[in-house]
């Protein structure tokens, strides 16, 4: 047991980073999926302060045993922050079952919790702010814009 009432892990793509909205030729159906699914995140909710998480995965612990009561749901979406990156804002994201414990399980059970999974993950990338992950990306662009700016526009070539 790992001491967290729930676990959440997730991929995080900043979507102002995406300077292509094509898949490439040879690319896998799966992947070709993926470049759709961002593509119509950006149509939706546009690339500033826009996030695309993906390969999220929420788990809730709902016994101390690691063989019973345990509820898996995988989810992918956008989280919108604030003006300053500082605060999640929206959370819009897909939410799937994908395994679970509990023989005790019914339908409306499972609703709540794929609802809960929102909530999760809302509070989870505040804490993913906080850690720095988003102001270590701040710095670099920031570090970018200086450099651009004593170059007079010029970064190199192939940059």
């Amino acid at each position: 047991m790992t001491g967290q009432w729930v676990e959440i892990e997730f991929d995080c793509l900043p979507l102002r980073s995406v300077n292509r909205l094509d898949a490439p030729i040879d690319a896998s159906p799966k992947y070709a999926a993926f470049v759709q699914r961002v593509k119509s995140a950006m149509e939706t909710h546009g690339s500033h302060n826009s996030y695309y998480l993906h390969r999220g995965l929420c788990r809730f612990h709902l016994t101390n045993a690691s063989d019973r009561g345990e509820i898996s749901f995988r989810f992918e979406g956008t989280v919108l922050t604030g003006q300053e990156d500082r605060k999640t804002r929206a959370i819009d994201l897909t939410v799937d079952l994908q395994s679970e414990t509990c023989g005790w399980l019914s339908q409306p059970i499972v609703e709540f919790f794929a609802e809960s999974v929102q909530h999760a993950v809302l509070v989870e990338f505040d804490r993913y702010i906080e850690a720095g992950d988003l102001s270590k990306t701040e710095e670099r662009m920031e570090k970018l814009a200086e450099e651009n700016e004593l170059s007079q526009g010029f970064v190199g070539m192939y940059l």
